[in-house]
């Protein structure tokens, strides 16, 4: 029999480096052969028909050949293109903090059929609140700090669902060193054990954790998005759930990501 030298597949566009005068790798991301590299030949030129189905962050449809280094994209047809996210800074940001999180934890050709899930889970919610403020600001209402503090939390739901997915689940329930429960009180936490302390074990705490975070640290943990209720944190409360979730993503890589510094300063913006 014939050995098939194309196929198809749905992906989400992760990244993307120029190659000579018009072509590009881009680095998809695919729920059944997971991460992979592709080149799109001549999307670079003026006038290519495939260049807005392979932006950043789209979500197409795409027919592949196979190469000998790179798979390359014959076909493509954009099935989300996420237009309000686009349009908003930062939601945008956000998007490309997802992405960047995904190209950097998931191996190449690994299937993670579960990370899939969840990055397109992100986008859409993502795209529903930029749509959602776009049309109260069209409206004439004056948008509020408390606009992006949906998107804020829906960045550390994802934060720790794609470190359980990937082995690394946060470890909340019990203390990280001595598997005691943990009760409603200043706790600890530290990445080199993966998650919270008690006080018992305080002289390995690295941070500490108030009892409101790991509160909302565990309800993020066990509970789908869509039953996740609209919190109002205040900004000390959001600065520590993040502090924590960073530094677990720190050790984990062994780097800072890139669009951590800039989702830091939009934020010191809006403030």
């Amino acid at each position: 029999m014939r050995e098939q030298r194309s196929y198809s597949a749905e992906a989400i566009i992760l990244k993307r480096t120029d190659l000579g005068e018009a072509d590009r790798v881009l680095t998809l991301f695919t729920p059944y052969k997971g991460k992979i590299r592709s080149l799109a030949k001549g999307v670079r030129r003026p006038g290519s028909k495939k260049a807005g189905h392979l932006e950043l962050l789209c979500y197409s449809e795409l027919q592949l050949a196979m190469g000998r280094t790179f798979d390359i994209i014959t076909q493509a047809q954009t099935k989300e293109n996420f237009f309000h996210l686009r349009n908003e800074l930062w939601h945008m940001t956000c998007g490309f903090y997802l992405a960047e999180l995904v190209d950097r934890f998931v191996e190449d050709n690994m299937q993670q059929q579960d990370v899939y899930s969840l990055l397109l889970l992100a986008l859409r919610v993502l795209e529903a609140d930029a749509a959602q403020i776009q049309q109260r600001r069209a409206q004439g209402e004056i948008s509020s700090s408390h606009d992006l503090d949906r998107s804020r939390l829906l960045l550390r739901y994802f934060e720790i669902h794609l470190l359980s997915y990937i082995g690394y689940e946060p470890v909340l329930r019990q203390c990280a060193h001595c598997q005691a429960e943990l009760k409603p009180e200043q706790n600890g936490f530290t990445p080199a054990l993966g998650g919270a302390l008690c006080p018992n074990c305080s002289h390995l705490w690295s941070q500490s954790l108030s009892m409101n975070a790991l509160k909302v640290l565990r309800l993020l943990q066990r509970t789908e998005w869509s039953k996740v209720p609209n919190l109002h944190l205040d900004a000390r409360l959001q600065a520590e759930i993040e502090a924590a979730m960073h530094s677990l993503i720190r050790f984990h890589l062994e780097r800072d990501l890139k669009s951590w510094s800039f989702l830091e300063m939009l934020n010191v913006q809006r403030q």
